[in-house]
């Protein structure tokens, strides 16, 4: 196992190395980038501001877009990656790190409360779809979850603000508390802020666990039947085992067995932040800053980020092997 993993590592880091390269190329490629939208209303009143420009891209590292001028910043960024240091915002002119520390952890806060219900609600959902085949439980089951899977992000989001914050008033149409509101420094103060923001991640939770379930609802269930066939089960009911018996404790452990493949995804999505939900609902995560960064032409952000989410990838892949080997005996991990 330990030579597997170094192997793994040793493979992931030529790996990041590759989709740092082909990010960085990107980035540089983009059409405009943070001086000339900085920069770009006072270009066309000032003539003397061109040469100013020239400066502060070459101040950035960013004058020169030819094949050398590129390949002379991939080099001085990788060097600087090699010491810990990511960079420094254009945009928040803080440590890149920074920036991701700081606003990581409210993305991270809302997806794993989503996760964890996405789990809880899928995984049922799909057992009960799947004991139930073509029942008006399965098709229900099934709309539901395909009319989650049919609506854009953006336009349930719209619906459930325009529902629930504009109509009825139950909800804050943003994810996050008013900036503005104090409370006192005690802990009755501290519990009214930490109440006031369960009450504004409700809809932004909300939509993300309802958007998401389908795909993992039809996953268990798919994965379900194909069990519920096998030749164990139909001798564990032949012996007399009570149905819940054969469902839960034999079916359904083995059905466990591909839903670890998914920790690959669920731990850059955990950290990564949803970019469309938090655009939405106003929400200052990881995600949307990312967004906003590619936007501005902010590069050392821009590489940060994405480098930040492909380490957590490799790291998922590599839990998800690992995981893979440990529920399911069969599978050997080759050294």
């Amino acid at each position: 196992m330990l030579k597997y993993i170094v192997k793994r590592l040793l493979i992931s880091v030529v790996i990041l190395l590759g989709v740092s390269v082909i990010i960085y190329a990107l980035v540089r490629c983009m059409p405009t980038d943070y001086i000339d939208i900085k920069f770009a209303d006072a270009a066309m009143t000032n003539e003397g501001v061109a040469e100013r420009i020239q400066e502060f891209k070459e101040m950035y590292g960013i004058a020169d877009n030819s094949f050398g001028g590129i390949l002379k910043g991939y080099f001085s960024w990788i060097g600087n990656l090699f010491k810990g240091d990511f960079g420094t915002s254009f945009v928040h002119e803080v440590p890149v790190t920074q920036v991701i520390a700081e606003h990581m952890w409210i993305s991270f806060g809302i997806a794993l409360v989503a996760v964890i219900l996405q789990f809880l609600i899928a995984i049922p959902l799909g057992i009960t779809s799947a004991t139930h085949q073509y029942s008006a439980r399965d098709y229900s089951v099934t709309v539901f979850t395909m009319i989650g899977l049919s609506l854009p992000t953006y336009f349930f989001a719209a619906i459930c603000i325009k529902l629930f914050s504009v109509e009825l008033g139950w909800f804050p149409a943003t994810g996050q508390v008013n900036p503005q509101e104090i409370y006192p420094e005690t802990f009755a103060g501290a519990m009214q802020k930490f109440g006031d923001l369960l009450h504004c991640m409700i809809l932004p939770i909300s939509v993300s666990v309802i958007l998401s379930l389908g795909g993992l609802m039809r996953y268990t269930r798919t994965n379900m039947l194909e069990v519920l066939n096998s030749d164990f089960i139909r001798t564990a009911r032949a012996k007399g085992l009570s149905e819940r018996k054969v469902i839960y404790r034999h079916a359904f452990r083995n059905t466990l067995i591909p839903l670890a493949t998914m920790l690959a995804g669920i731990l850059p999505g955990l950290f990564g932040g949803m970019l469309i939900t938090e655009q939405v609902f106003g929400i200052e995560g990881i995600g949307n800053l990312g967004y906003k960064a590619t936007q501005q032409g902010d590069i050392p952000f821009i590489m940060g980020y994405n480098m930040f989410l492909a380490i957590l990838t490799v790291i998922g892949t590599l839990l998800s092997d690992i995981m893979y080997s440990i529920v399911d005996p069969r599978v050997k991990l080759v050294k």
